[in-house]
């Protein structure tokens, strides 16, 4: 396969490593991206890589919610330019607010619904009429729903105009939102992959222990094993939401944050879900 130059580009952007050492990692790997990443970190060249390499689709995510539920409605479009619009920001809010009235399950299901300000329309055809306005094509993506509950928060944190948006549920209590949005924000900014080790696979952990053991073959095999957990750990502590050191105060993870916070107030929390959208992905 031949290695092009964006390839190359794209590698060496999602790892930080040399244009030359990139190109030489995907002749290796034949040009499959994700195993010269990997070659890269058994070389102990890469180490936190970013998601994507490729350039974002412009867009915007929605958020829609009352006391019951909440929505995150994500919609692409061609350029930046238009979500500056009025028509498209009055768009995505009648969108965001029809979310709300039918709880659509699936983004399939919300685009062929009848618009509620307008029942001689679907939501798809509501959506063609306002491309057929704004000159550039729209789409809706996808869509989440969150049910509120009397014994869970919920926290949104919207960042960059809705570019990156993040929503966290704290299980134990009904009045934590703002500690939700807390830990909403630190998603935001560490974009973990995971909530917790439990959840990562097996086949994800067996090729970090391959990474591990290619960086320390020469050690002596009694420390190899401790060399290997701490390198394990390291890994959860940049991949695993409640490992992750919490930004607004680094010297405690976010499961310890989150239980600090929770004996304060006499109560057992504990974040039980996350989600990180981010336009592009």
């Amino acid at each position: 396969m031949t290695i092009t130059a964006q390839m190359v580009m794209d590698l060496r952007k999602r790892t930080g490593v040399g244009m030359t050492k990139c190109k030489d990692a995907l002749t290796e790997a034949g040009g499959n991206m994700e195993e010269a990443i990997h070659i890269l970190r058994k070389k102990g060249m890469a180490s936190a890589v970013k998601k994507g390499g490729r350039e974002t689709n412009e867009g915007v995510v929605g958020i829609s919610e009352n006391d019951e539920m909440a929505y995150l409605v994500e919609v692409n479009v061609e350029t930046d330019f238009v979500l500056q619009n009025d028509r498209f920001k009055e768009f995505l809010k009648n969108i965001c607010d029809d979310t709300l009235k039918t709880k659509p399950k699936t983004a399939q299901d919300f685009i062929g619904q009848k618009y509620s300000q307008n029942e001689a329309l679907t939501i798809d055809e509501y959506r063609a009429e306002t491309v057929h306005s704004l000159g550039e094509n729209i789409q809706i993506k996808r869509l989440l729903n969150f049910k509120k509950t009397a014994d869970s928060s919920l926290g949104i944190y919207s960042h960059m105009g809705g570019k990156i948006v993040c929503a966290v549920v704290i299980k134990g209590a009904g009045d934590v939102d703002s500690l939700a949005r807390d830990v909403a924000m630190h998603v935001a900014a560490e974009a973990p992959d995971f909530l917790k080790p439990d959840e990562i696979s097996a086949d994800i952990l067996a090729k970090e222990e391959e990474i591990a053991r290619s960086q320390i073959q020469d050690k002596p095999p009694e420390i190899m094993d401790k060399i290997i957990q701490g390198k394990l750990k390291a890994f959860y502590e940049q991949s695993c939401l409640l490992n992750q050191k919490f930004v607004k105060d680094p010297s405690m993870s976010v499961a310890d944050y989150v239980t600090q916070e929770g004996k304060k107030a006499g109560k057992t929390l504990e974040v039980v879900e996350f989600v990180r959208w981010q336009i592009g992905e």
